[in-house]
């Protein structure tokens, strides 16, 4: 089918930045991108490990992204990239992170007011272990499962956030859901401004 000819965003950006990951430079790129956008992050990575081992890219990839993103949004991306994404996200935003930055936030002409609304779905951050996640909005439930060295800011989490967490910090700035942190055994979660501190 068509959708299988059509190249990805990875592969887009793959294309134009081949130059710049050989010679380990600094490029930003903007893109716009849709749900059906899944996995954004992934394939960079694999190519950045292959070319220079774990962590060895001494360069930097930026990307400033508008739109919707889809399922595993930053999934397993690696040190050197930065995902820039102003608009919302789907479930699984960061999984497997491994040593990027990931920022979201609203787009500028929205109404709503970002602490009171959710900006990714379930299960952001499940299973990553290591890098930096900044995340202007709320998060779905199942947040930071098992995660064992991101550093992250979000300004509320659904049920079950925290969950078998062993390393990392979790600033959240709001309210948390039922059986947050069941299962953690190492990390840090600092909870400011929740109602209701019996949901541990």
């Amino acid at each position: 089918s068509d959708l299988r000819r059509k190249k990805t965003i990875d592969e887009e950006v793959l294309d134009e930045i081949r130059n710049t990951i050989i010679a380990q430079g600094h490029i930003v790129i903007k893109k716009t991108i849709q749900n059906t956008d899944r996995s954004l992050g992934a394939r960079i990575s694999g190519e950045l490990s292959y070319l220079f081992g774990l962590n060895n890219f001494k360069g930097s990839i930026q990307l400033r992204l508008s739109g919707v993103a889809g399922q595993s949004f930053g999934a397993f991306a690696c040190k050197g990239l930065k995902f820039n994404l102003e608009g919302d996200s789907n479930d699984y935003f960061g999984k497997g992170l491994s040593g990027a930055k990931l920022i979201i936030r609203p787009p500028k002409e929205s109404r709503f007011v970002a602490n009171e609304n959710m900006i990714i779905g379930n299960v952001a951050l499940y299973g990553a272990t290591s890098g930096s996640c900044f995340i202007n909005g709320k998060a779905g439930e199942r947040f930071c499962v098992r995660n064992s060295g991101v550093d992250v800011v979000v300004e509320g989490v659904g049920d079950n956030a925290c969950e078998y967490m062993t390393g990392g910090v979790a600033l959240i700035l709001g309210n948390i859901g039922k059986n947050f942190g069941a299962g953690m055994s190492g990390g840090i979660a600092y909870i400011y401004g929740n109602k209701n501190l019996n949901n541990f």
